[in-house]
């Protein structure tokens, strides 16, 4: 930028536009961050030896809550819907399966859930609970 002032160039740089910018940025991703980590409120069972949920879209996670609703990832499906959306999202695009219950579900609805999921031709299921308190304290 010339300056006919001083017979040059100007050699700075206004950084308040940029500064602006960025203000904006972060405050979108305040407030979208949160959104993006909403999941199913699930008291799980604990147990000794627990692996991660694989990172991905690879698997899918049924998940059934206290109160006896079911849930393909977030979205919620009937007994008698499961098996044709399992044949669909789960069994034609060869993902995993995950099994989410909470530990106040019946064992007669879990076994329902599994006997559902069988009859859509699944055959693998992966089961997810907690680290038991003792591992919790070790880490």
């Amino acid at each position: 930028m010339f300056n006919p002032r001083q017979g040059g160039f100007l050699a700075e740089i206004n950084v308040t536009p940029f500064v602006d910018v960025m203000l904006v940025l972060l405050i979108i991703f305040m407030v979208t961050a949160p959104l993006m980590v909403q999941g199913l409120e699930v008291d799980l069972p604990e147990t000794k030896t627990v692996a991660s949920l694989p990172k991905g879209k690879d698997h899918m996670v049924m998940t059934i809550k206290k109160d006896g609703t079911f849930f393909l990832d977030e979205y919620a499906v009937t007994l008698k819907e499961l098996p044709g959306h399992l044949e669909r999202l789960v069994k034609a695009e060869n993902k995993s399966l995950y099994l989410r219950a909470d530990k106040e579900v019946p064992y007669g609805t879990v076994v329902r859930v599994m006997g559902e999921i069988k009859t859509a031709g699944i055959d693998r299921i992966g089961m997810v609970a907690e680290p038991e308190e003792a591992e919790k304290k070790k880490e």
